[in-house]
């Protein structure tokens, strides 16, 4: 085949899409419909608790027109990272909304569900045998940190989805994968060029988002060959153009030049983009070198502890021209606070953080801009070993930080004004990413098992 199709629906299912720029991208005959169904960018709470970022209705809305319009056109659906991370419960709650409504619809397809969660067991014998290795500014990695993890997802290279397109599945719904590989897969088992195939997917991951100025998201839509792609938006209302294009190529990407994947390396830097209208752009040039180790990289997450947490501002000038003394002999006296209430060794039990927001919030130490405003927002975090703990020190800062006084008066004083009541919100449980390593499996698929069902 000279060319696939291919319509990427949107950047993240569950995000939405126009109803109208699908069946616009389906009137030009796409081989294949993709979505990508998660991230990292929302922290390891999703990963360590197997919630999900959106609401079930919102997944179950895109994928109902991804599915309705698929089994029209008899194309493949294909889903990686269900759910937001890809966890083995995320991919049964994904698999589970694309049966409901294939009842409610009377559709009927072959499915297959690719599993990314690890064994721990597995993950230990490899680390004995060598084959797990840290990346870039990892953090330790032991049986231990194995045994506190919430849940551990392998990022799945092309090899599982090709293996379940060769199976024929209909609809494919993967737990965690990387965003390229879910556009990758069905061009370079077509037999296409590698490194086009990965360059176009690497445009298409995130749907509309590579267009001029993105307003919602939307589908995309791009048509791969051998030596070039072309990529141009179903909505009218959307444009791309060479800048937009070669600018996606550095989102989420440590370099604009680089896209490391399980399989190998895409390097763009000798890479064309050509506008071939007002909305269009074509892309070549680009060149795959393949891996000389076939990798996987591990994601996972362990509960860190449980919050609560205090949002207060100040607007008062005075308390703002001494603001650095000010919060750090409030803080002082919170700990001081929780220390005579709570007992000695209460501070190995809890960390206490505050957040300036008006001032370095947002970047901390990297932030040049130093100046404080007319008002400063404050958020006080408690993180301790139980809920119960850490609601019980939070409510102890609260009331210091709302009394907390400058030399200037001598009196009582009220200096954080709070949104809430209660001031206090517990959080919940909070988690952390705990590795950033990756493994080499014996194959592309010893990782990843496969479970076919006819719906």
């Amino acid at each position: 085949m000279n060319e696939i199709r291919i319509v990427s629906a949107t950047g993240i299912l569950g995000s939405g899409f126009r109803e109208e720029t699908l069946k616009r991208a389906m009137s030009l005959e796409p081989h294949f419909i993709g979505a990508d169904s998660g991230s990292t960018d929302p922290g390891p709470h999703y990963l360590g608790s197997g919630e999900t970022l959106f609401s079930d209705s919102a997944y179950k809305r895109d994928l109902r027109l991804i599915l309705l319009a698929a089994r029209a056109a008899k194309v493949p659906a294909i889903i990686g990272s269900a759910c937001t991370s890809g966890s083995d419960p995320q991919l049964e709650r994904l698999v589970g909304i694309a049966r409901e409504i294939a009842r409610e619809e009377k559709l009927s397809f072959r499915l297959a569900a690719i599993h990314s969660e690890q064994n721990k067991d597995y993950l230990k014998r490899k680390l004995h045998e060598g084959k797990i290795t840290p990346l870039a500014n990892a953090p330790e990695f032991s049986e231990q940190v194995i045994d506190r993890s919430a849940h551990i997802v392998g990022m799945a290279g092309i090899e599982p989805f090709v293996a379940a397109l060769e199976h024929g599945a209909e609809v494919v719904i993967a737990g965690r994968s990387s965003d390229t590989s879910i556009f990758s897969a069905m061009p370079v088992m077509r037999g296409l060029n590698p490194a086009t195939v990965w360059h176009a997917a690497k445009i298409l991951e995130c749907g509309a988002a590579c267009v001029v100025m993105r307003k919602y998201p939307d589908c995309m839509f791009a048509t791969v060959r051998d030596d070039h792609f072309i990529v141009e938006p179903p909505n009218p209302e959307y444009r791309c153009d060479p800048a937009s294009i070669a600018s996606h190529n550095l989102y989420e990407n440590s370099t604009p030049y680089e896209l490391v994947e399980p399989s190998g390396v895409l390097n763009t830097f000798s890479a064309k983009y050509e506008a071939v209208s007002d909305r269009a752009v074509r892309v070549s040039g680009s060149t795959f070198t393949p891996a000389a180790r076939y990798t996987i990289k591990l994601e996972g997450a362990e509960l860190a502890g449980y919050q609560s947490v205090l949002i207060g501002s100040v607007r008062d000038p005075i308390i703002l021209r001494q603001f650095d003394s000010w919060l750090a002999g409030l803080t002082r006296a919170a700990q001081d606070r929780i220390a005579a209430v709570f007992g000695a060794g209460i501070e190995e039990k809890y960390q206490l953080d505050v957040r300036v927001f008006g001032r370095n919030a947002t970047m901390g130490a990297l932030e040049s801009e130093t100046r404080i405003g007319h008002e400063v927002g404050l958020l006080f975090q408690v993180t301790a070993d139980t809920q119960e703990r850490a609601t019980a020190l939070i409510k102890s800062v609260s009331h210091i930080a709302v009394h907390y006084p400058v030399p200037e008066w001598t009196g009582l004083i009220t200096s954080i004004a709070y949104p809430y009541s209660p001031a206090e919100i517990a959080r919940g449980a909070s988690y952390r990413f705990n590795m950033n390593h990756v493994v080499a499996p014996a194959s592309p698929l010893e990782m990843f098992s496969i479970d076919y069902q006819q719906v």
